[in-house]
């Protein structure tokens, strides 16, 4: 059994959790606003294999601190604390290289990271990739639009009673207080323009860079198409073609016309997808 950890990036404590004791150090995010247990499985079976594995609570997610500000887009606030626990846990040592992969907002935080730390990235495992106007709008609707709605209404109580707030708090109860002492003026802007920000980039090749941006990131990079609205399998291809060094691997053939594919359809492929990570990771290691 392995035990959560904290520590103090960039101002917000972190809740984290190391998978393996050797081998090469991989970091991996899960998708949307998710606690790191819901990649935990799957960095489970990498773990297993020979490799250590960092996952963590982003700020605003899981048993880590809210903190709703900023004029950076989250993916890269997220990216740049990713950055700061890698070199905390010994795993950026010297000229030390980290595999960093993730899905949905996890991708776009590896993205992030690669293109503002190429120098730390040996290699990028790439999956649901999310782009496209649909993504874009229904994001940042997600996201951003119903706390901004809970804020002008009901200030940081009604937002703090939002089923997600609801849930940070109960799994870090220092929350609480943290978020009834936040200026709603300053949260409401700091939300419209993360949520501006979705939109912006709704007609990019993937949402969060641009072409030339993916064309510059030389690491090598393995790719797992989505297979629904959000994240289309179009983007992932597309992603794969754009980044100088990438091996698309496709899990589902099939895009389904439905926003968002449940979860236990891919956790079902969970073995499946492992075995392409660990063929990747094996190649570049």
């Amino acid at each position: 059994m392995t035990a959560t950890m904290r520590a103090t990036i960039n101002g917000a404590s972190l809740n984290y959790e190391i998978l393996g004791s050797s081998g090469p150090w991989v970091a991996l995010s899960p998708g949307g606003r998710r606690a790191m247990a819901a990649v935990k499985s799957l960095a489970q079976h990498i773990a297993n294999a020979g490799y250590r594995v960092l996952i963590h609570d982003r700020r605003n997610c899981g048993a880590s601190d809210v903190m709703l500000s900023g004029d950076q887009a989250e993916h890269e606030v997220w990216a740049d604390d990713q950055h700061v626990l890698l070199q905390q846990v010994g795993a950026l040592s010297g000229a030390s290289t980290v595999f960093v992969g993730g899905s949905s907002s996890g991708c776009r935080m590896s993205l992030a990271y690669a293109l503002r730390y190429p120098q730390a990235v040996r290699g990028l495992l790439l999956w649901r990739v999310t782009g496209g106007a649909f993504a874009a709008r229904r994001l940042a609707k997600q996201y951003y639009g119903e706390y901004i709605a809970a804020a002008q209404t009901g200030g940081m109580a009604a937002l703090s009673a939002t089923a997600h707030f609801r849930d940070l708090i109960a799994a870090h109860p220092p929350n609480r207080e943290r978020l009834l002492a936040a200026d709603p003026r300053q949260v409401i802007a700091a939300m419209t323009r993360w949520s501006e920000g979705f939109i912006r980039e709704a007609d990019l090749p993937v949402i969060g860079a641009t072409a030339d941006q993916l064309r510059s990131i030389k690491a090598p990079a393995c790719v797992i198409p989505g297979n629904d609205n959000t994240h289309p399998k179009s983007a992932g291809e597309l992603l794969a073609r754009l980044l100088p060094d990438a091996t698309l691997d496709i899990l589902f053939a099939e895009h389904q016309d439905v926003d968002v594919v449940p979860p236990e359809d891919w956790a079902a492929k969970e073995a499946e997808m492992a075995a392409m990570l660990l063929a990747f990771l094996k190649k570049h290691s």
